[in-house]
């Protein structure tokens, strides 16, 4: 997300190093390449104008003050004006004082519309809400199946329908909220592959008719400026509350993440990073432009964290670490919570420092499941006690999962050297640990 954007802007504030003062002349080349960088990612034209001058205006005649770097200062202007393009703020959902609150999802086919009123539905129920999901895509019986299917996956209910009037279907499904005590209902309203006449007038139909509380657009984000075109011709129609841009972790050149605010005039409020229903985040502009300023995302790879860890497994994993008695089934669940929470290289990015860092470095995202085929293929005994495992075994191991034996006696050799690292923390040895790794005492690991 953003890789292409995020080396050309570094490129273009590298001009800054060394500067005593932010010039007319050291800015024009800088800014120059700044302007470049944002309209190939596929920013709206007079986004990037407004953008560009109100760097240069801010920048301009900047003192380089006390330690602060010309090239530290630049790059908090920039980050500055990133986040007022894109909001400035976490835009959050709105509820009614008076449940149902009814929230109406709008966007064309394609877009990850019926998956995102999955993600959201499974967000709400995890926050105590209980959510209703209303199939109200009467035109693609695929559609209707896709929303059961993620209900049945989530555990939320679906209210869905023979009959092929979209709005009496929306208004059966607020009756049966009300009766049945469910506090949230999400409208799964039909797409076009274009925008659509027809398709328009029964969306604005059914919102006349239910009046949702929040009329959220849904868009692909891989499609540029496109998107942002479509998203304002449906909020010229129905009164949009935010947008969704789903497809975020793709190859996306992060256009409409930027250019969506400033020419809908409605803020992001959601932001797609994956097929699975974990991954859905809110969307945090600080936090976007820190992404692509290359500056890490720390709080949102906590929040990734806390979200796929439970409290009791965690400390009854730090018991048995404290005891020596980490095995391979231990390592196993490990490795399935860090696989959910995203691709190396995206958690790596979080990091502040570690992309760069690791700029040149590949990660093989394979990799973990070619130690999960190594796990797997041990039996219960070698997995809850791993000092069994001699040659022979390895040699079965190895055959059962497909690979070298050289492969299971790496694997054996790193779980070891991972029980020895938790056991020197575990045993007063943490803070000559982090001296040996150069952090200072008292760091937080």
């Amino acid at each position: 997300m953003f890789e292409s954007l995020q080396e050309k802007l570094e490129g273009a504030l590298k001009k800054f190093k060394g500067q005593s003062k932010i010039t007319e002349e050291n800015i024009a080349d800088a800014m120059k390449e700044i302007r470049r960088a944002l309209l190939e990612a596929d920013v709206n034209l007079d986004v990037v104008k407004k953008f560009i001058a109100d760097v240069k205006e801010k920048a301009l005649g900047e003192e380089v003050k006390g330690k602060l770097r010309a090239d530290q200062l630049i790059v908090k202007i920039v980050k500055d004006e990133l986040v007022e393009l894109m909001g400035s703020k976490r835009s959050e959902l709105v509820f009614s004082s008076q449940p149902p609150s009814v929230i109406m999802v709008a966007g064309l086919q394609g877009s990850g519309k019926t998956t995102f009123c999955g993600k959201l539905a499974r967000s709400l129920r995890k926050k105590g809400r209980q959510p209703l999901l209303v199939a109200c895509d009467i035109h693609r019986p695929a559609a209707i199946e896709q929303l059961k299917q993620l209900g049945k996956q989530i555990k939320v209910p679906v209210h869905a329908e023979e009959q092929k009037n979209a709005v009496a279907i929306a208004q059966n499904a607020l009756a049966y909220a009300r009766k049945f005590g469910r506090d949230t209902v999400i409208v799964d309203t039909a797409g076009r592959l274009t925008i659509d006449e027809v398709m328009m007038q029964e969306v604005k139909d059914i919102s006349v008719n239910v009046n949702p509380i929040e009329t959220l657009f849904v868009c692909d984000a891989m499609i540029g400026q496109d998107a942002v075109t479509t998203a304002k011709a449906f909020h010229e129609k129905l009164e949009l509350t935010g947008i969704v841009l789903t497809k975020l972790d793709g190859d996306t050149r992060g256009g409409a993440a930027l250019s969506v605010l400033s020419v809908v005039g409605k803020p992001i409020k959601f932001v797609g990073t994956g097929e699975k229903l974990e991954n859905l985040e809110p969307f945090h502009p600080e936090r976007i432009a820190s992404r692509i300023l290359g500056m890490g995302d720390i709080l949102t790879l906590v929040e990734r964290a806390e979200s796929q860890f439970d409290k009791k497994e965690a400390e009854k994993l730090e018991e048995k670490i404290k005891k020596n008695q980490f095995n391979f089934n231990d390592f196993l669940d490990q490795l399935k919570t860090i696989k959910k929470m995203g691709s190396m290289r995206e958690l790596i990015g979080m990091i502040p420092g570690m992309d760069k860092a690791l700029k040149n470095v590949t990660f093989d995202d394979k990799a973990f499941g070619r130690v999960e085929a190594i796990i797997l293929s041990m039996t219960k005994k070698e997995r809850e006690n791993p000092k069994i495992i001699n040659g022979s075994r390895r040699k079965r191991i190895a055959k059962g999962c497909g690979m070298k034996i050289q492969d299971v006696n790496r694997l054996l050799k790193q779980f070891e050297d991972m029980k020895k690292m938790m056991k020197q923390m575990n045993r007063g040895g943490k803070n000559r640990l982090m001296k040996g790794l150069g952090l200072p005492k008292g760091f937080g690991l």
